[in-house]
């Protein structure tokens, strides 16, 4: 059962790291349209409004994912207790 808790933690961690890191690489795809229109001086008030709504929202869904994680996790725990 050792192993099994192992196993469990290893692969919560591994989603939880993959999350975080598919995320920071989302948002910076995400982020490319905004950049251009930075350095070529044609942002706006709404364009940065949309931007930050745009990281919000990913940054939710991966919220979603780290906590749905987490819970499977816990829920493992309790499976394997019994």
């Amino acid at each position: 059962m050792e192993n099994l808790t192992k196993i469990k933690e290893l692969v919560q961690d591994a989603v939880d790291k993959g999350a975080t890191s598919v995320e920071q690489v989302h948002l910076m795809i995400a982020n490319l349209p905004f950049d251009i229109l930075d350095k070529v001086n044609m942002s706006t008030p709404a364009t940065e409004k949309v931007q930050r709504f745009q990281e919000r929202t990913i940054g939710n869904i991966y919220d979603l994912i780290r906590t749905l994680n987490k819970k499977v996790g816990e829920i493992a725990t309790e499976i394997l207790q019994k």
